[in-house]
């Protein structure tokens, strides 16, 4: 009995042990989990650092964390500064042309099929009336302004974050080495014999998905801008950073692309406008369709729906950090639940 009594007061010890670690570290879960998802994703590079700089580990861990800010950090912040000043002087220009109604509908609105004549109806009536005008701020222009600035902070948030988890990934690289023995050991007495199974599907799933989240942000940000350069709209090379940026969540990119093209209608150049239009559709969405299962199949075969899934409750947990955070998550339990049963079966 009393040995009985030993027994649950040290699992009550050791449980209130882990519960205090975690509520201690939990304000920085999301920036230690980013950090270890960038480290496992960057690891071969930071190994072929350590071989060139000859096994300085402090100097290979300062390079790897100075390249994360410059080629993430330092863009995303900039980009976040840049929209958030685009956002208020763009609700600005839009709110005093609204409230003047010095706008007239453009010729080509009543020829669009269906729509066309009820649109350019509204146009007019709107014009028309103040009333009307005030109204559409209201609807309209207000919720638009405040769902760009809940997205500006987020990014914002996300910088933080980002900052902290490129601080982290300093100590995560320097001492990656004794932290991956001392996990190949955990993992021996947990696992046995499967544990350098497991640690490969872990590696390879964090690597394909972070390759296929990065990789398609990359591709559909270059191709965006190659057909805003191309179509004349100004400021092509923020909307093409904007585009990579958004494609990071779902059905981002239509809302760079579709208002490009709303932008080249009002401006009467239709054939421009119907050419962005295609240009999303045929080959930015394309990029999205076929290039991120691609490479996310490369470490995973990983559903679709868990990748929008992931992206989703990410951010509602993690924050912006969730982006990368939330799909990797399930990413790794898919596989590891999928190695299980194959394995379970083969017995």
């Amino acid at each position: 009995m009393e040995k009985r009594f030993e027994y649950f007061a040290q699992l009550a010890a050791l449980g209130i042990l882990v519960a205090g670690c975690f509520l201690v570290l939990r304000p920085f879960l999301a920036a230690m989990l980013l950090a270890a998802v960038a480290c496992v994703s960057t690891w071969p590079i930071y190994l072929w650092l350590l071989r060139r700089m000859k096994g300085r580990q402090n100097i290979a861990a300062l390079s790897m964390t100075l390249s994360l800010t410059v080629v993430v950090i330092l863009p995303l912040t900039l980009l976040t500064y840049s929209l958030a000043d685009n956002v208020t002087a763009f609700y600005e220009a839009a709110k005093q042309t609204v409230e003047s109604g010095s706008i007239a509908p453009p010729a080509w609105l009543t020829e669009i099929p269906l729509v066309g004549a009820s649109v350019d109806e509204y146009w007019q009536l709107i014009s028309s009336s103040q009333a009307e005008r005030d109204s559409l701020v209201k609807r309209l222009l207000e919720p638009a302004r405040n769902f760009l600035l809940a997205g500006g902070i987020l990014l914002g948030q996300g910088v933080i974050e980002m900052s902290l988890a490129a601080f982290v990934s300093f100590f995560f690289y320097r001492d990656g080495l004794a932290l991956v023995n001392s996990l190949d050991a955990a993992m021996d007495r947990v696992a046995g014999t499967h544990a350098k199974n497991i640690l490969g599907i872990i590696t390879n799933t964090v690597r394909g998905v972070m390759y296929g989240l990065l990789g398609t942000s990359l591709a559909q940000g270059i191709v965006a801008t190659i057909g805003f350069v191309i179509a004349g709209v100004p400021a092509a090379l923020l909307l093409g950073a904007a585009t990579a940026l958004l494609s990071l969540i779902p059905v981002g990119p239509p809302l760079v692309w579709c208002g490009a093209a709303i932008w080249l209608f009002y401006q009467g150049t239709v054939g421009w406008g119907i050419f962005i239009l295609l240009w999303g559709l045929l080959l930015i969405s394309s990029v999205d369709n076929v290039v991120k299962p691609l490479l996310i199949s490369r470490g995973s075969n990983l559903p679709y729906a868990l990748v929008l899934f992931g992206v989703t409750g990410g951010v509602l947990a993690f924050g912006f950090a969730g982006v990368f955070i939330g799909p990797t998550l399930l990413a790794v339990g898919f596989s590891l639940i999928r190695e299980w049963a194959v394995s379970d079966r083969a017995v």
